[in-house]
């Protein structure tokens, strides 16, 4: 079953996977997915555990290598790049447990990866879109602050700054409000609306699903390595293939 979303026919779509199979020796953990995200597309990735969701960004962002399959970003063949090269391209992803310096200060966590992302920008440059960053996420006048005294939302922002350090194209949230409350996982979606009204394609890995359907434009249900649904939110959810699978209805 494949539910056609109307965003999937508008202009070329920045990434585009087709028949991407990953496996791990006689395991198939990718299983010929086919996966696209038009610019500025919010699109929701969804699946129990062990579907093959974090198999899928792997791929997409560099860190596996498919056996089969295609993978383009932005019309270039980005299938065999490495995930740096990728991440110079726009194509960023946040981790669903942030691991920050805790002894640098926010500015210079920023900066980091900032640096590397645009590695001809002179310290002063780097100092001034850092600030800029952390003023998007909120945390601008803590910039001097070590990432050991945030609180567990403010490191989850911390994370999404850190990606958006590479000036992302297309930003992949990988789990960003896992054990927050339900205000906490508020902020974390207006945060990710801001950057998406800025541009910014986002494909949103999250078990929460109030904030996934209130955020995304499309779903993708992976199941067992399969794609099992992709379109509107709403229709998907209600496919009783993704209620028995998903919903363990």
């Amino acid at each position: 079953m494949r539910l056609v979303s109307p965003h999937q026919q508008v202009g070329q779509p920045i990434l585009q996977a087709k028949g991407v199979t990953k496996r791990f020796g006689g395991f198939t953990a990718l299983d010929s997915v086919d996966f696209t995200v038009a610019p500025g597309e919010r699109v929701g990735l969804i699946g129990p555990n062990g579907s093959g969701k974090s198999t899928c960004v792997n791929c997409l962002t560099g860190a596996l290598t498919p056996e089969e399959g295609t993978i383009t970003f932005q019309g270039q063949d980005i299938t065999k790049l490495a995930a740096w090269q990728r991440a110079r391209m726009g194509l960023v992803r946040s981790f669903q447990i942030p691991r920050p310096f805790n002894k640098l200060s926010l500015m210079e966590n920023v900066q980091v990866p900032l640096r590397f992302a645009l590695a001809e920008a002179p310290p002063e440059g780097s100092a001034n879109r850092a600030m800029e960053i952390l003023a998007s996420i909120g945390l601008d006048s803590k910039a001097d602050w070590s990432p050991k005294d945030l609180s567990q939302v403010e490191l989850r922002k911390l994370e999404l700054g850190r990606a958006l350090a590479a000036s992302p194209r297309l930003l992949i949230a990988d789990e960003s409000m896992a054990g927050l409350s339900d205000s906490e996982v508020d902020e974390i979606v207006e945060l990710l609306e801001r950057l998406n009204a800025d541009g910014i394609a986002i494909i949103l890995i999250e078990h929460i699903m109030r904030a996934v359907m209130r955020f995304s434009q499309r779903i993708v249900v992976l199941v067992a390595g399969k794609k099992i649904a992709d379109g509107n939110p709403h229709e998907v959810m209600r496919h009783e293939d993704v209620e028995r699978a998903y919903l363990g209805q």
